[in-house]
């Protein structure tokens, strides 16, 4: 029953549902339309505000961009490719992909939401090998994986909260950054691991479609479009000049990266020795910059491996200011304050998790970004909560920030299962070659996301920080 339901919640989304960017000016419409008739803004007043709204995260954006890159490049490394192709000799069985694609999407995402492309990789190649598997599910387990970036290493608001001299401090809405020891190390915030490392897996293999003709890769593939592509070695090696040269010498030096990738550990340890458990996208985005330099070994190949790895993200470069535009509306009309302060406003000491979960998923559909929405509503959240713990201990009111900002977090990437922003991640890996759209692989997530939605509620509402 389940899976027939499955099937049809897919026939209904590629019946309906459009492509990222068609959703993307839809949602810019609706958002005009609120501003118009909720706050009564004038249209030069909303299109004055969407405008500044294409410019006011690019420093974000970028941080975005080069966390997807960086975990990419590391992704397209001979180590990881070389792991990928022993861990494939020992899953036979489609229901053994299945699981096994979500088990270490989830392991992988809680390091780097951009190490989804691991995952891509790894089930496109089991894909190849493995018999009878359906894959626009398998594309959709490797998305569902995703969401476990959330409570990993690089999720957004835990490490926004702790970064100095944040938005919300120059606000004074914070007196001071809060600790991730209160966030990712949150006892609520394991258990939402646990959800994504261990029900996840087993949740979706009740999920799988009987369906499997004209459904496997080979048969999706267009007709020749099967190109074999350069590994990055014998890329480099096709750059270097017939005679011997200090220019091709110099390019393919392993001595440069290794000093240069030893410096930069030995910061990333000084780091977290004078710091802690010290996490915020910059050093991110560093230790993933170190990481792949060493790996690739030469400048060359480093360089090759960042090409390959910023063609991934040609659709979140040119989308993401249409986004961020939306976001501009919903702030600087009043919209997103609007909307953030009627959710708020029915809270209580004992719901405001489930409404600050509900505001996160709710909102993300304007705004496909944890940072970005947070930024729209985190301020109207932390005041409400700080308002219904007037008078207890500062530490308490500090537990209930966390609380309800990590709520805010995982509503916001459930939806995502909803949301096509950031399947954009995964088709260019997993679509390469196939006539796939976002709309044949959301379908297939409603059920798990109806499911979750209920978990993650009672989690946010009863499991103690």
């Amino acid at each position: 029953m389940l899976t027939k339901l499955g099937e049809k919640f897919t026939d209904v989304f590629q019946k309906y549902m459009p492509s990222a960017f068609v959703f993307a000016l839809l949602l810019t419409i609706i958002a005009v339309l609120s501003a118009f008739m909720w706050m009564e803004a004038s249209p030069i007043q909303i299109i004055s505000a969407w405008y500044d709204g294409f410019f006011d995260l690019l420093s974000f954006g970028m941080q975005i961009v080069l966390i997807i890159i960086t975990g990419f490049s590391i992704a397209l490394s001979s180590t990881i490719n070389k792991g990928i192709d022993r861990l494939a000799v020992y899953i036979k069985t489609p229901k053994q992909v299945y699981f096994f694609v979500i088990l270490i999407g989830s392991l992988l995402s809680l390091v780097s939401f951009g190490w989804i492309v691991i995952t891509c990789v790894l089930a496109r190649e089991l894909a190849m090998r493995v018999k009878g598997v359906n894959y626009p599910f398998l594309i959709a387990c490797a998305y569902f994986s995703f969401g476990g970036w959330v409570s990993g290493l690089s999720s957004s608001i835990p490490l926004l909260l702790n970064t100095e001299n944040n938005f919300l401090i120059e606000a004074e809405i914070l007196s001071s950054k809060i600790p991730t020891a209160y966030t990712l190390g949150s006892v609520l915030n394991i258990a939402m691991i646990v959800l994504f490392v261990i029900i996840a897996p087993l949740l979706f293999l009740v999920f799988i479609p009987k369906q499997t003709k004209g459904k496997e890769l080979k048969d999706l593939l267009k007709s020749g479009n099967q190109p074999k592509e350069a590994t990055i070695k014998d890329e480099a090696e096709s750059f270097k000049l017939p005679v011997k040269a200090v220019s091709d010498t110099l390019n393919n030096t392993f001595v440069l990266p290794l000093i240069i990738a030893a410096m930069g550990f030995t910061y990333i340890v000084y780091h977290f020795y004078t710091n802690g458990f010290d996490l915020n996208f910059n050093i991110m985005i560093f230790i993933f910059l170190m990481i792949g330099l060493f790996l690739h070994k030469t400048p060359m190949r480093y360089s090759i491996a960042m090409k390959r790895a910023s063609s991934n993200i040609s659709g979140i470069l040119f989308q993401y200011p249409f986004y961020a535009g939306i976001m501009g509306i919903m702030l600087y009309t009043g919209v997103g304050e609007k909307l953030a302060d009627a959710l708020v406003s029915i809270m209580t000491i004992d719901t405001y998790p489930f409404f600050a979960y509900l505001t996160g998923g709710v909102v993300n559909f304007a705004i496909p970004s944890a940072g970005g929405e947070f930024a729209v509503v985190g301020p109207s959240i932390i005041e409400a909560v700080k308002n219904i713990g007037a008078g207890l201990p500062q530490e308490q009111v500090t537990a209930m920030v966390s609380r309800a900002s990590l709520s805010v977090a995982y509503g916001e990437s459930l939806s995502n299962m909803l949301q096509p922003f950031f399947i954009l991640l995964v088709l260019p890996v997993m679509g390469a070659g196939v006539k796939l759209q976002s709309r044949d692989i959301m379908g297939y997530l409603v059920l798990p996301f109806i499911i979750f939605f209920i978990i993650q509620s009672l989690m946010v509402l009863y499991i103690p920080l």
